[in-house]
Order: structure tokens, then C-alpha cells, then sequence
């Protein structure tokens, strides 16, 4: 069934206000739940981008130090960077520190450690297609200027209190949009997407990856890249963050819980 945009931001609110209600959470509790959901959100978010670590591998590389016999280093690196980048993201959130360049670069630092030493944390220098798109990225002498005005329209958009999760969805959109790294921009904008969502008192977005959800993941950010319609990926994401929040609850053993729709 479709839902409008304002019918599922005003079911995040809602549920988003239900999981206020029941903190704050025990620490033992809480990190319990986040362990096992930041595991969940690196196999999936990895597997958007072609990792074939299973969930349960993901897991023993992440949580034991195991070594999977006959995957790739990278792959192994690709779990390990991106855990660390959730840990950062949700330290991050917790101090009133400004979302700026240097955390957008520190985040791809982190995605790319051990695998890309010369350009993780740093913009790309040379142009780039994207594989099966009709968006071309702009060209890196645009890069500088473009991030410029990103952050400076990102700030725009928190003084004019725009909802926070379509604020979370714009700060994906258009980092994707603009590219700036030569590998790694979906894993980066996910997380930049998800450390604004948790310093606003949401859950982490966990976009799955399938090859179903990557076609529609994929299809919304062509939409507003390509055709200026933006409205697809925004419900895309308010949409995940209700099944994120519904998640949550679930596992504290809320089960009275309502969005409305």
C-alpha cells in the first residue's frame, strides 16, 4: 500500500516519541541491541556495494577476528572499516560537535582504511562514471565548490526546520549526487544519512541488499539525480525508518506501539 510523505514522517514521529518514552535504556540492554543491529547494518549496507560476506560471517569477522576461507582482504577490511564507521557515527551523535567537510571526509577515511590509503578522507581528482546510470557525477574540479554549497544548504534546511528525516535523506541524495570520492560515496552517504538520523533522536536506516531493494534504492536516487524528483528516495527512507523504529521497539519487547497509518 502507498502512503503519502507527510502520512510516514508523521508515523516516524510517533514512533520515534513511543522509543522516548522508554528511554533511557539500560547500558548492558542497549548495547546488546546495538551490537547485534550494527552487525545487520554493515552486512547489509556491504552488500549494496557487492561484498558477499553472509550475515553470519559478518558477524565472526566483525565481533571474533575470524578469517572467512575464500573471501578477499578487501571484503574482510570492508566489514572491519565500516563497523568502526558506526561506532564513530553513534560517538559523534552523542556530542554537540558541527557536521561538517572534515567529518563527511573522516567517515570515508574510516570506509576505506587499509584498502584505498591514497584517496580515503580525500576528494577524487579525476572524473568518474557511475556503472548502469544515466547520471554523469560532476567533474572534480567542481567538486570543492559543490561541497561548499552542500554544507552551506544543509544548514539552510536545519534553520528553516525542515523534518529532520527528510534532512537525513537529503544529505544522502546529494553526496551521492556529487560524488566526491573515487569509491566508497554509498557507504559514506548512508552513514552521514544515519549520524544525522541518531544525533536527532532516530534509529539507524538499515537499506537492505537484495537485489529487489537495490533496484528500488537505486531507481529513487536516479529519479532525483536524473528527473529533479527527489519525493521517491525521501519516502524510501521515511519508510525504512518506521521498519527501523518498529525494529527497535520489537526488541525491547514494546509491542503497543502505533504509527497511524
Amino acid at each position: 500500500m502507498e502512503y503519502d510523505l507527510g502520512v510516514l514522517l508523521q508515523g516516524c514521529d510517533v514512533l520515534k516519541a513511543r522509543l522516548s518514552e522508554c528511554r533511557p535504556l539500560p547500558a548492558d540492554a542497549l548495547k546488546k541491541i546495538e551490537d547485534a543491529l550494527n552487525v545487520e547494518y554493515t552486512y547489509e549496507s556491504n552488500r549494496i556495494e557487492g561484498n558477499t560476506l553472509t550475515l553470519q560471517e559478518t558477524e565472526l569477522v566483525v565481533n571474533e577476528g575470524v578469517t572467512i576461507a575464500g573471501k578477499s582482504m578487501r571484503e574482510h577490511l570492508e566489514a572491519i572499516n565500516h563497523a568502526e564507521a558506526i561506532d564513530y557515527i553513534r560517538d559523534f551523535a552523542k556530542h554537540e560537535i558541527d557536521i561538517t567537510e572534515s567529518t563527511i571526509k573522516q567517515i570515508h577515511a574510516l570506509v576505506l582504511h587499509g584498502i584505498n590509503r591514497e584517496n580515503a578522507g580525500r576528494y577524487r581528482t579525476v572524473p568518474v562514471l557511475i556503472s548502469g546510470s544515466r547520471h554523469m557525477p560532476p567533474q572534480p574540479y567542481m567538486i570543492g565548490k559543490l561541497m561548499e554549497d552542500f554544507m552551506i544548504h544543509f544548514h539552510d534546511l536545519e534553520s528553516r526546520s525542515m523534518h529532520p528525516v527528510l534532512i537525513a535523506a537529503y544529505l544522502h541524495d546529494e553526496l551521492v549526487r556529487i560524488h566526491p570520492f573515487i569509491d566508497g560515496n554509498g557507504r559514506t552517504s548512508r552513514l552521514l544519512m544515519n549520524l544525522y538520523l541518531l544525533r536527532k533522536g532516530y534509529t539507524l536506516i538499515n537499506l537492505k541488499g537484495s537485489d529487489e531493494s537495490k533496484r528500488i534504492y537505486y531507481n529513487a536516487l536516479e529519479m532525483s539525480h536524473v528527473d529533479k524528483h527527489p519525493e521517491e528516495f525521501q519516502k524510501l527512507v521515511a519508510d525504512a525508518e518506521i521498519e527501523s523504529l518498529k525494529h527497535y521497539l520489537t526488541v525491547l519487547g514494546v509491542s503497543d506501539f502505533s504509527e497511524n497509518r
